[in-house]
């Protein structure tokens, strides 16, 4: 069974948090079969090894894990490789974990903040 691991960065004010708990609502909606967690790098709950963890729980074989990042900086270059590591020796072959580009890399992620944009202008 395929899930989903949402990856964000995390921040001190639980506000902050607040679109990314609405794209994973919006997700569960359209996909209620899918396990999903979201999971922060630091300051929230559940991390990064525990969202995975709950998945593993759940019966996924297979982790989606969705960086939602803007772009591939520092966080995504340095933080997630041995996150993704020590995933992948602590569960072997029994889960493959699958890492996806940063969201902001997305075609249709770039095109909706681009909508965003010219909004004011309409």
């Amino acid at each position: 069974m395929d899930g989903l691991l949402l990856f964000c960065h995390g921040a001190r004010d639980p506000a902050w948090a607040r679109p990314f708990e609405a794209v994973a609502e919006r997700l569960r909606l359209a996909r209620p079969q899918t396990p999903l967690v979201l999971s922060f790098l630091e300051f929230m709950a559940p991390s990064f090894g525990e969202a995975a963890e709950r998945l593993v729980a759940d019966g996924c074989t297979r982790v989606h894990v969705l960086p939602l990042f803007l772009g591939t900086g520092g966080h995504v270059r340095r933080d997630i490789p041995p996150l993704m590591d020590s995933l992948r020796e602590r569960h072997g072959a029994r889960v493959e974990w699958v890492l996806h580009p940063p969201l902001g890399e997305h075609e249709a992620v770039l095109q909706a903040m681009c909508d965003a944009c010219l909004e004011p202008l309409a």
